[in-house]
C-alpha cells in the first residue's frame, strides 16, 4: 500500500482525493495545511488519519510514501526541494516550476536526494491523449502540419488576490491553463525551432490572453490561452493522411474523431473518475519499480516544457514581481 500525503487543502487536493480513493494500492494518510483546522477537515472526510498545520510537519513525519504538492504555483519550487530534502517522493502540481531556474533546482534536489518526482500533468496519462500520440507516432495521419489547442474561460469577475489574477502568485493564463496547449504541442510535435507569441494584460498586472506560434521545420502550432472569454477547448492535429481532432475539453477528454480516407470515426475512450486517477498508477507503477521519475512524463519532459513557456514569456514581457 502506497501511503500519500496531501499538502494543500483546496479544490484540486479535493478532486484529487476522490480519485485516488478509486486506486487499488493507494491510501491517503497525511494532510498538511497551514490551518490545522482545516487540515483535520480535509482528513476527516476522507479518512486520513494524519492532519498537520504546517507542511514541515508532514515532511518529517514519517508517515507516508509520497507528497502530492496542491499548493500555488509560487511555493512549488521551494515547498517540493524541502521535501525531497528530507527523503519524500514528490508528486508536483503543474508547472512544477515558475521558471526553468526553479525546475533545474527541484530537479537537481530529487537527483541529490535519490527520490521520485514528477510533474503532475495530468493530460498526459489521459487514455485518449496516450491514444493519439500513438496514433500520431505510428503515422496513421501522415506528417503533422498544423496543430491547433486552445484553452480559456472567463474568470475577471474572480478575487483579484486569487491565484488567477494575482502577479505575486504568478497569475495569469499561461502558466495556469496555456501549458495545456503547449503541453499538446510539445508531445506531438517536439521542440520548435522557433516560437512567436503576444499578450494582452490586465490591470492587476498579469497577462490575461496569449496567442502562440510554435514553428517547426514542416509543421506549425497554433495556441491560445486566455481568461477573459470561453474558447471551444477542442483540439485538431492535421497531417497530411487525416485529422484527428480530440473532444472538448481536450485536456481531460474521453474520447477523440478521426477523420482519414473519407470517413470519419469517432472513438469513445472514457476515463476513470475525474482523470487523476491515471497519473496515480503512473506514479505508483514507478515507486513499485523504484523509478526516480517516468518515462512517459520525465524530468527532461518538464524541463523542455518550462523553457517554451520561459520563451514565450520572454517574448511577451511577462514577468512576476518576486523574479
Amino acid at each position: 500500500m502506497i501511503k500519500w500525503g496531501i499538502v494543500g487543502a483546496g479544490n484540486i487536493a479535493h478532486s484529487f482525493s476522490k480519485d485516488l480513493a478509486l486506486v487499488d494500492g493507494g491510501q491517503l494518510v497525511s494532510v498538511a495545511s497551514r490551518s490545522l483546522e482545516k487540515a483535520r477537515t480535509f482528513a476527516k472526510e476522507y479518512g486520513a488519519p494524519n492532519a498537520f498545520g504546517s507542511y514541515e510537519e508532514l515532511f518529517h513525519s514519517n508517515t507516508v510514501d509520497i507528497i502530492y504538492l496542491a499548493t500555488p504555483h509560487t511555493s512549488h519550487a521551494d515547498l517540493s526541494i524541502a521535501a525531497m530534502k528530507v527523503g519524500n517522493a514528490v508528486l508536483c502540481e503543474k508547472p512544477l516550476g515558475v521558471n526553468a531556474l526553479e525546475v533545474q533546482a527541484m530537479v537537481a534536489a530529487a537527483k541529490e536526494n535519490n527520490v521520485f518526482l514528477m510533474e503532475a500533468l495530468w493530460s498526459r496519462f489521459n487514455p485518449t491523449i496516450k491514444k493519439v500520440k500513438e496514433l500520431v507516432d505510428n503515422g496513421t495521419i501522415g506528417d503533422i502540419g498544423y496543430l491547433h489547442s486552445d484553452f480559456a474561460f472567463y474568470a475577471l469577475d474572480r478575487d483579484e488576490n486569487g491565484r488567477l489574477l494575482n502577479p505575486d502568485l504568478a497569475g495569469g493564463s499561461l502558466l495556469d491553463i496555456g501549458i495545456y496547449p503547449i503541453f499538446l504541442a510539445y508531445l506531438l510535435l517536439g521542440m520548435p525551432k522557433d516560437i512567436k507569441a503576444i499578450a494582452n494584460f490586465y490591470k492587476t498586472g498579469v497577462e490575461v490572453q496569449c496567442s502562440m506560434i510554435l514553428n517547426y521545420d514542416n509543421a506549425q502550432a497554433i495556441l491560445y490561452s486566455g481568461l477573459n472569454s470561453n474558447s471551444e477547448k477542442k483540439s485538431e492535429i492535421a497531417g497530411s493522411k487525416g485529422t484527428i481532432f480530440i473532444h472538448p475539453r481536450w485536456h481531460e477528454t474521453t474520447g477523440f474523431t478521426l477523420e482519414k480516407d473519407g470517413e470519419v470515426v469517432s472513438n469513445e475512450l472514457g476515463k476513470r473518475g475525474k482523470g487523476y486517477v491515471h497519473e496515480i498508477e503512473e506514479v505508483h507503477d514507478c515507486l513499485n519499480s523504484g523509478k526516480k521519475e517516468s518515462a512517459l512524463w520525465s524530468h527532461q519532459n518538464s524541463l523542455d516544457l518550462i523553457t517554451i513557456m520561459d520563451t514565450v514569456r520572454e517574448k511577451t514581457g511577462i514577468v512576476f514581481p518576486f523574479e
